[in-house]
């Protein structure tokens, strides 16, 4: 026999209570015997009928299984990447305490809402970085997204296609050996402040049409924009004026409507966090693997059962605790 839980301190609490009131109890009926020099009656046969009882109760509240019985165990779950742009504009503070600082913070949410699901994390600039494999470690997942950095490649633009590119093989790597009823669900969340310079964007959409990939776009910034903190001044041009970066989702919006998919934003308005995270829970995962296991079940009510009888017993039998 194994149980689902242990003894807790709930259940100490009420074996602690049951002993002290039940004590107390027998105290009393004890002074009462000596006060009318009376014999003992039923007592001893109520102490052992309540204690059967409580003593089920317990039983149940730890979930006891015995026997044997086979359980298909299916793993399902969806295969995500996100990709995450590191130009220097997300240092921006628009969206405070900055854009990047603000994308660590959802993106852990992020995290924390497909904890089933593996998650894969790519950042570009013009070029694109494995940062971390698909994983269902959300720990190792955190690490990476906290270590993110714009100073972690180097800044000469921002091109869609090479994340794109790379999202869509490491996918389909991942498939590799898997027949095609186990395929997982798979994802891209495309996350950007600003407007595509890259010039196979296209090609990289069609691929993601050919495999079937579900592409969410997210831009992060303001219309209005602000300055990109550079040490202890501004970024400048080279006529020597502040850069102001805007938040520029034209492109985003662009991908999503050409690959089916939907564009959301984080700004000092909104935030579609929450409206992203429920889109992909939409996404019905696909079965990955399948195993049969050997499972106790659970068979509390058998003790609830006879505890609740005997108790029932209890209340009915009337008899005398002390003889005069």
């Amino acid at each position: 026999m194994t149980f689902a839980g242990e003894l807790s301190s709930v259940e100490l609490l009420l074996i602690a209570v049951f002993i002290v009131l039940y004590g107390l109890y027998l105290v009393r009926i004890i002074r009462a015997r000596k006060s009318f020099r009376a014999k003992g009656g039923a007592t001893l046969y109520k102490l052992i009928l309540r204690s059967l009882y409580f003593s089920l109760f317990i039983f149940a509240l730890l979930g006891p299984s015995f026997g044997e019985m086979k359980k298909e165990v299916k793993a399902i779950s969806k295969d995500i990447y996100i990709c995450v742009d590191l130009s220097k504009s997300m240092d921006a503070v628009d969206v405070k305490p900055s854009r990047l600082a603000k994308l660590k913070f959802e993106l852990k949410q992020i995290v924390k809402s497909f904890n089933s699901d593996r998650i894969g994390l790519i950042v570009f600039t013009s070029d694109a970085f494995l940062q971390c494999p698909l994983t269902y470690d959300g720990n190792a997942l955190n690490m990476f997204i906290e270590t993110m950095s714009t100073s972690l490649i180097s800044n000469t633009g921002t091109d869609f296609a090479p994340p794109l590119e790379m999202a869509i093989t490491k996918l389909n790597d991942a498939e590799e050996g898997l027949p095609s009823a186990k395929k997982a669900s798979k994802v891209i969340i495309l996350i950007s402040d600003g407007e595509d310079h890259g010039k196979n964007t296209n090609d990289a959409v069609y691929n993601i049409k050919e495999e079937g990939v579900r592409l969410f776009t997210l831009g992060i910034g303001t219309e209005e924009g602000s300055k990109i903190p550079a040490g202890y001044r501004f970024k400048r041009d080279k006529m020597g004026n502040d850069v102001i970066t805007k938040l520029n989702s034209a492109s985003l919006k662009e991908l999503a409507k050409e690959t089916d998919g939907k564009y959301f934003e984080i700004s000092d308005k909104q935030n579609d966090i929450n409206r992203l995270i429920s889109s992909i829970n939409d996404i019905e995962g696909e079965l990955k693997s399948s195993r049969m296991a050997d499972v106790g079940a659970n068979k509390y009510y058998y003790f609830l059962l006879v505890g609740l009888l005997l108790l029932a017993l209890d209340v009915m039998l009337a008899v005398r605790v002390i003889k005069i």
